[in-house]
């Protein structure tokens, strides 16, 4: 399926400033506001030499275009901003009811659409900042771009309810990934990996989030913000979750030993078997002590 083609500027103005967030886009609306309101205000120099017409010329026509733009542009950047607004306040509620289910069903029952705005409210929660592609078919096969810092991420989503994500998608990634220099990448699925997918992404910066994965890392990510005290900000970039393997979280209390090695343990999630999205103590020193509580 093609992508829609887009009608104009005035589209590409309201999808930018609804990828901000909604304050963000007022102040871009404001800021536009005024500086056209400036343009459309400044005294044009008057015409007494008709042969110096073009040094006349350009100033009237940045006025009178000015003084339209002033209102249209401040405009679009407001709708914009309701967009963001929207989309925001639907991806919060998205991630709110899956949270709410007891296991990691509830994610083949979404569209893809609500999908990948899933998938992006995630990795939000970790500190990334997300950049949807849009449209039905993403470019090259990435359907989110996360940044943190001056490193870019790009982010495959499949939505496959009866079948294995197979080796080519993650390769199709990783040639991506190389193309555009990114630090890193990652393919999420709400089913599961093949083998062959898996050994692939093995030793490779292409990490592989199934189903209960991220139904494990929305739940962490819902659980720390209940337990952060009200009055300490967020952390502006927390920890990204390795989610290859594992995924921490802070503890609220003393963090136990192993009963094996003695060694300090850390919060994982299960990822296989009945208690899948169910966290646990293990030891840091896993694989090599398996030691749990």
């Amino acid at each position: 399926m093609a992508r829609r083609r887009r009608q104009g500027a005035a589209d590409d103005l309201v999808e930018g400033v609804g990828r901000l967030p909604w304050w963000m886009g007022v102040a871009v609306a404001v800021a536009t506001y005024l500086l056209f309101h400036w343009l459309a205000t400044r005294p044009v120099p008057a015409l007494t030499d008709p042969t110096k017409i073009g040094n006349a010329l350009v100033p009237m026509l940045v006025s009178q275009f000015s003084f339209w733009l002033q209102y249209v542009v401040p405009l679009l950047c407001l709708i914009g901003a309701a967009v963001s607004a929207v989309s925001s306040r639907r991806r919060s509620a998205l991630a709110a009811k899956l949270t709410s289910s007891s296991t990691a069903q509830a994610l083949e029952d979404m569209s893809r659409q609500e999908f990948e705005s899933l998938v992006g409210q995630a990795f939000r929660l970790q500190g990334y900042e997300v950049r949807e592609q849009g449209g039905p078919q993403a470019d090259g096969g990435v359907d989110l771009v996360l940044h943190k810092g001056k490193e870019t991420f790009p982010v495959q989503c499949k939505q496959w309810k009866a079948f294995k994500v197979g080796v080519d998608v993650v390769r199709e990634l990783y040639g991506v990934m190389a193309a555009d220099g990114a630090a890193g990448g990652f393919v999420v699925t709400s089913g599961s990996f093949t083998d062959d997918a898996i050994a692939f992404a093995s030793g490779r910066n292409v990490r592989l989030v199934d189903g209960p994965k991220l139904f494990g890392l929305l739940q962490q990510a819902k659980a720390a913000r209940e337990k952060r005290p009200r009055d300490l900000p967020a952390a502006r970039h927390p920890p990204s979750p390795a989610m290859v393997d594992t995924a921490r979280v802070p503890a609220a209390a003393a963090v136990p030993g192993c009963p094996k090695c003695g060694s300090p343990m850390v919060r994982r999630t299960a990822t296989k078997g009945t208690n899948a999205g169910s966290q646990f103590w293990g030891c840091s020193k896993f694989p090599a002590c398996r030691g749990t509580r």
